[in-house]
């Protein structure tokens, strides 16, 4: 529970932090791109490692095309009912038929999505759920669930850049890495430890800008060829032979590089209180929704409350199937999806590459932070439901004896 309360409490500090950051002045610049270089490979540090967890039996592959399917619903639902409310409660009416303000909105609300698989596997297995079937398919469909979210921003990334020759090259690019990493899943015998993960993060992040430098160079501005670190980082997990190591300082940089990344998010928001939200270039961007005016803070309030409650709501697929297993498992099971944490924050700053800002992307914001505070009474409403299975599988099994 520490541990969450950590991830909100870096997260509000440094987006607290972020709305002082014009009083730089000159220095403004340089603090932001050395923030967003950093957050960059701390984001593909914590996606090659949610690709260490990504463990399949590849012979039994057909096995996990149902739970593929629905986590792959209980990812879209959330996204879905958020974007809707974006755009239909959140917009003016005039925009409720405007091209930027969809794909904007069905970028952002993206956030709402992933499971912390990371956050969600430490606590269940503290409270004893390690060898239950609701851990062992929480397993499967956080990790599935995070993987569809990665696959997604590629058609999102085009439906916000456009129909251009270099998303030809990104599609390949993405078709590659998936292909390849699936044929080498689990293969290479490579270093593991923080230091090594660290390095080859920063290596990811640098070959993927290389590249957009590279083609920028070569062909203009505005025709560069952008991978995000999402895929590249986690094909190269999957692709690392599997090595659990759990010493005491890896526990250590891995929670610090984490709560590191939260804090650097926070720092990416743009301003929307005090003399520079007006002023600031990133809060007023081209973008519609970065272009709308802030809410006072009691409405944002209610906004965030109605969009963590719709991202729960669409987290609840998992109880309409698995029909063989006790509806309290199955509850426990979707409960267990409404954890978010770092990928989901990962996704909202790569919206702001697009401009994405103003209240939308507040509300955003405070929604994962406050599902990250809830995420204690989720892990013992599901601890509770799982005693609560047990116990009546036990009087089912007593009842078919007798």
């Amino acid at each position: 529970m520490k541990k969450i309360l950590s991830f909100s409490l870096f997260l509000i500090i440094g987006l607290a932090l972020s709305q002082f950051l014009p009083a730089l002045g000159e220095n403004y610049n340089t603090v932001k791109m050395v923030s967003d270089t950093l957050l960059y490979i701390c984001l593909a540090y914590i996606m090659i490692n949610v690709g260490r967890e990504f463990e399949l039996d590849k012979v039994r592959w057909k096995s996990y095309i149902n739970d593929y399917f629905i986590a792959m619903a209980t990812a879209a639902l959330p996204w879905i009912f958020v974007a809707l409310y974006y755009i239909f409660v959140l917009l003016p009416v005039e925009y409720n038929t405007s091209w930027d303000a969809w794909k904007e909105s069905l970028l952002l609300s993206r956030f709402a999505a992933p499971t912390s698989a990371g956050i969600l596997f430490t606590m269940l297995a503290a409270i004893g759920l390690r060898t239950s079937w609701v851990y062992k398919k929480i397993q499967v469909l956080a990790i599935f669930d995070d993987l569809d979210t990665i696959l997604l921003m590629i058609p999102l990334q085009i439906i916000m850049i456009g129909l251009k020759w270099q998303m030809a090259a990104v599609i390949f690019i993405v078709f590659f890495l998936l292909y390849w990493g699936w044929k080498q899943m689990g293969k290479f015998n490579l270093p593991q430890n923080w230091y090594n993960i660290l390095i080859m993060a920063a290596v990811v992040v640098g070959m993927t800008w290389s590249l957009h430098f590279i083609t920028v160079a070569l062909f203009g501005e505005n025709e560069g060829i952008h991978i995000e670190v999402l895929l590249p980082a986690f094909v190269l997990g999957m692709m690392m032979k599997p090595v659990h190591l759990d010493s005491k300082s890896e526990r250590v940089v891995t929670n610090g590089v984490s709560f590191f990344f939260m804090l650097l998010v926070g720092l990416s928001m743009p301003v929307f209180i005090g003399k520079y939200a007006v002023t600031d270039s990133i809060s007023v961007g081209a973008s519609l929704l970065g272009s709308q005016p802030m809410l006072p803070m009691g409405t944002i309030l209610l906004h965030v409350l109605a969009v963590s409650l719709l991202s729960n709501i669409g987290k609840l697929v998992p109880v309409l199937f698995y029909k063989e297993r006790l509806i309290e498992e199955r509850l426990a099971l979707s409960i267990g999806m409404f954890t978010r944490g770092e990928v989901g924050a990962g996704i909202i700053f790569i919206a702001l590459s697009y401009n994405i800002g103003g209240p939308a992307l507040v509300i955003s914001v405070l929604s994962i932070i406050l599902n990250l505070v809830l995420t204690g009474i989720f892990v013992v409403w599901v601890k509770q439901l799982a005693i609560k299975a047990a116990l009546k599988q036990e009087r089912i099994t007593q009842k078919i004896n007798s």
